[in-house]
Formats: structure tokens, sequence, C-alpha cells
């Protein structure tokens, strides 16, 4: 077996899932959000990939992966900029002695 059959089995999977979601064969609510992050991750790698050979594509790529996957995760970076906005306002507070 080659070092690569893995990752071309992932792919073709990966492949199927959206063709089934675009030919109207759902395979419920779960799989599309997933799907929503794994092809910007997908995209990513291939663009790491792309910069790594010294393919300029790869810039490009990377980028656009870069840009999807962080308005995906927009709601939870922000619950997480809130908590620390919270957590550094409370040790300011606390850090004032009279």
């Amino acid at each position: 077996m080659k070092r690569n059959t893995g990752f071309a089995a992932l792919l073709i999977a990966f492949g199927a899932l959206i063709l089934f979601n675009k030919l109207g064969f759902h395979l419920g609510d779960f799989i599309g959000s997933v799907m929503g992050f794994v092809i910007p991750l997908i995209m990513v790698g291939l663009g790491y990939l792309g910069i790594k050979n010294d393919k300029k594509i790869g810039w490009v790529i990377a980028g656009i992966g870069i840009i999807i996957l962080v308005s995906k995760l927009a709601g939870w970076i922000i619950i997480l900029l809130a908590i620390g906005l919270i957590g550094y306002g409370f040790s300011m507070l606390k850090g004032r002695t009279a």
C-alpha cells in the first residue's frame, strides 16, 4: 500500500459527500455543518502544501480558506473575546489596592 492511499480515500469520501448533497441526497444537518468546516480546513492544508512547494497559487488558496474559516468561527471568536474582556476587567479590579 502506498503512503497517500488513506489521504486519497479521505478526499474521495469528502467529494462523494459534497456530490450527494448537491444532487439532493442529504445526509443530515450534522454532515452539512461538519463539511462547512472541513472544506476550508482542506483549502488551508492544500494552500500550505502549495506554499511549501513554492507555488504562488498556494497563498491564494490558503488565504481564501482562512477567510472562510474565520467567517464560520466568528461567533466563537466573539464569545472568546467577550470572556477575555470580562476576565481582564476583573483582574484590573482585583489589582486596585487603596
